[in-house]
């Protein structure tokens, strides 16, 4: 058996493709994307430390629940913006002797710990909040108008921010052909996803707070307010559970989107040297870089001297081609009948997945 593997970085390919596609190489598409996303998760920050404050302030001066719960909420998504800004510098490191994959599953680390901070400093606190001004109802000191103020000033800032969070996922939708909430179920950047997901819950937040208080005001029963804190706490609770699925998937090794796949199928399929396509496993290692290896059964008559050769262009091909693949592995094997057989039946499965996602696409883009 012969294996040739590839795990060179191509040089130029950032400047043939117009796309910065290796962990840590960040070329003119990835550099543009990066500041895009710092922008987008600079804006949250900035909204949310100033709400913070305030609803802190005045929550700690009426001794409302739900007006400190969400403080609780606005602290969380601060210090998780402070994450996600580091896991972009962070993921755009040169790889080295010890991780010779680059640095790009930073991202989905740092994504983790945001899902983590969602679920404590966010999720419990507000709970308790909630669980305490429940059972020990005080009436408190009043300041309803203070605190509808502070929640209509956290509802434009906190809607200002997941605007911007929209517009760059519906950029990003475009450019993929697909609906606004496909790329976000799918995208495999996890920074903009979090902060969409942030504000958005925000947003959710800041309505359930104000019903709160309004109930409060209009029936004198506090409870209201700490009803409103529980659902706020059952909010940031379902949020960090599903940012967190997401992030492990990702950070555990998941394969590219089907789409991509299928290219890679079909590439390999028009070669002429190659009979069959054996085995072919895809993994993110970063936001726009993956690695593929392929287990290809070659035609007879092939010298031996010969098998090099055709790798390597077969290997430029798919560089060309899909980009994304930063790294690319082929093993040159003698596939038998079973592994034939498997072979077909997991390009049958990509297909249907390829089918269902246009399926699913085609009404929202109609």
């Amino acid at each position: 058996m012969t294996t040739a593997s590839d795990t060179d970085k191509d040089a130029g390919k950032a400047e043939d493709t117009g796309k910065g596609t290796g962990p840590g190489h960040g070329g003119a598409g990835a550099g543009k994307d990066d500041d895009e996303t710092r922008g987008t998760v600079l804006v949250a920050l900035l909204a949310n430390v100033a709400i913070a404050i305030a609803k802190a302030v005045v929550g700690a001066i009426s001794g409302s629940p739900a007006l400190l719960a969400e403080a609780a909420h606005s602290v969380a998504d601060t210090l998780n913006e402070v994450f996600l800004l580091a896991s972009v510098r962070l993921s755009r490191r040169k790889p080295d002797a010890q991780h010779p994959f680059g640095y790009g599953k930073e991202r989905f680390f740092w994504a983790l710990l945001a899902a983590v901070g969602i679920f404590v400093t966010g999720g419990c606190f507000s709970f308790y909040q909630g669980l305490h001004g429940w059972l020990s109802p005080e009436s408190g000191s009043g300041g309803f108008l203070a605190t509808y103020i502070v929640l209509a000033v956290a509802l434009v800032a906190e809607g200002a921010s997941l605007l911007r969070a929209v517009v760059q996922l519906h950029g990003r939708a475009r450019s993929h052909g697909r609906s606004l909430a496909r790329e976000i179920s799918q995208s495999t950047d996890p920074t903009v996803r979090t902060v969409f997901a942030e504000d958005a819950t925000a947003v959710l937040g800041v309505l359930l707070a104000a019903g709160g208080v309004l109930g409060h005001q209009l029936t004198g029963s506090p409870r209201w307010e700490a009803a409103a804190a529980l659902a706020i706490a059952l909010l940031l609770v379902l949020v960090a559970c599903m940012l967190g699925r997401s992030a492990r998937d990702l950070l555990v090794g998941q394969a590219v989107d089907p789409r991509l796949q299928q290219e890679a199928y079909e590439l390999l399929a028009e070669q002429e040297e190659i009979d069959a396509v054996a085995v072919l496993q895809t993994m993110r290692l970063g936001v726009d870089s993956a690695l593929l290896a392929a287990r290809v059964d070659l035609r007879e008559g092939i010298d031996s001297e010969d098998v090099e050769e055709v790798s390597e262009r077969i290997r430029r091909e798919l560089r060309e081609r899909c980009p994304t693949f930063e790294e690319v592995f082929l093993d040159i094997v003698d596939a038998d009948h079973q592994e034939r057989a498997r072979a077909r039946a997991r390009k049958e499965e990509v297909d249907r997945a390829v089918e269902d996602q246009a399926a699913k696409d085609r009404p929202r883009q109609g």
